[in-house]
């Protein structure tokens, strides 16, 4: 890989971080990233977005809501049928 192209490094994105590439495409990848602000913010995000969805996710609804978002989705599968 020659010359990492942010559209290029997305792709190659999970290996990057979970390490899974060469010691060349990872170094290459490293002094695109170093200086691209705009991969700096993606990877920083692409890394915040599992805790992100463990807050969204621990958050318990209220029991009317609760109730209230089940009847809808039963209505909607009803009508689907």
């Amino acid at each position: 890989m020659t010359d990492p192209t942010c559209a290029s490094g997305v792709e190659l994105l999970a290996d990057y971080l979970e390490g899974a590439l060469p010691e060349d495409v990872r170094a290459e990848i490293e002094t695109h990233v170093a200086g691209c602000p705009r991969c700096q913010a993606f990877i920083a995000s692409y890394q915040a977005t599992p805790q992100v969805v463990r807050e969204a996710t621990s958050v318990e609804l209220p029991p009317e809501l609760a109730e209230s978002l089940r009847t809808f989705v039963r209505r909607q599968i009803k009508k689907k049928r």
